[in-house]
């Protein structure tokens, strides 16, 4: 009994020691969130996501059932995301967030709205521009 106390414990200083980690190891990227420009915000090397306060709670509600890739791929204004939980909750039993509805849009509305970040910092490719088309012969 002692000795699974003792375990139980160990893995939770890891699994504590591990999430502070992440986030100190972040890298800083200059960003332009609204009109005003950010020097140093800090992007969470295991989610790619920004961190911020909010990071831990988005996580959680998020990247339970799916990759943050998803989050990271769109810019839907507050309304657009609060549509997909909508969504998620009616086609994929995506639980009621409470109260952590409120800190969840508005994390996804400052930092993934249509105009948060700069477009450099998706991760959709460019648009192709200037392309050669020929005529295939068969």
């Amino acid at each position: 009994m002692m000795k699974a106390v003792k375990l139980m414990v160990f893995i939770g200083a890891v699994l504590i020691g591990a999430s502070s980690f992440r986030v100190q190891n972040s890298e800083a990227n200059v960003y332009t969130v609204g009109n005003q420009m950010i020097d140093t915000l800090k992007i969470d090397t295991e989610s790619g996501l920004v961190a911020d306060a909010n990071l831990m709670m988005v996580k959680s509600q998020c990247t339970a059932c799916h990759s943050s890739k998803l989050i990271l791929q769109h810019r839907f204004t507050r309304a657009g995301w609060l549509d997909r939980i909508r969504w998620m909750q009616k086609y994929h039993k995506l639980w009621d967030l409470g109260e952590s509805e409120k800190v969840v849009l508005d994390y996804l509305e400052k930092y993934y709205g249509p105009s948060a970040i700069d477009s450099k910092a998706t991760f959709r490719r460019a648009s192709l521009n200037d392309i050669q088309w020929y005529k295939l012969n068969q």
